[in-house]
């Protein structure tokens, strides 16, 4: 398996909770950065660069709107996340089975 498209920036733009928050606040709706920037005891600045991580992991994109800037959350990226992990939860359960033919004795 190859793990590659972004698979580090994505990962690692979702090791941070403030951002998996944003995520999911933007996912099926989408909001403006500052309407972001309210919901978090952090300045405007700290926001604009959470938004901005998850916009270069290609998990939001963000769209003008007047003078907004809205954020929205991008689903393929997400089922790509998915099936990468999904893919490594596949690995490790034949693993697992062929340790437990192992202890059975069928190897």
């Amino acid at each position: 398996m190859v793990v590659g498209d972004g698979a580090d920036r994505v990962f690692q733009a979702l090791a941070d909770g403030t951002r998996r928050d944003i995520l999911a606040r933007v996912i099926h709706d989408g909001q403006s950065v500052s309407a972001l920037a309210r919901l978090y005891p952090m300045s405007f600045a700290a926001v604009q660069k959470h938004v901005a991580v998850l916009e270069h992991a290609g998990l939001v994109t963000k769209q003008r709107r007047g003078r907004e800037q809205v954020v929205h959350g991008e689903v393929d990226a997400l089922r790509r996340a998915a099936g990468l992990l999904a893919g490594l939860e596949e690995i490790w359960r034949h693993r697992v089975r062929g340790i437990e033919d192992v202890l059975r004795g069928e190897t």
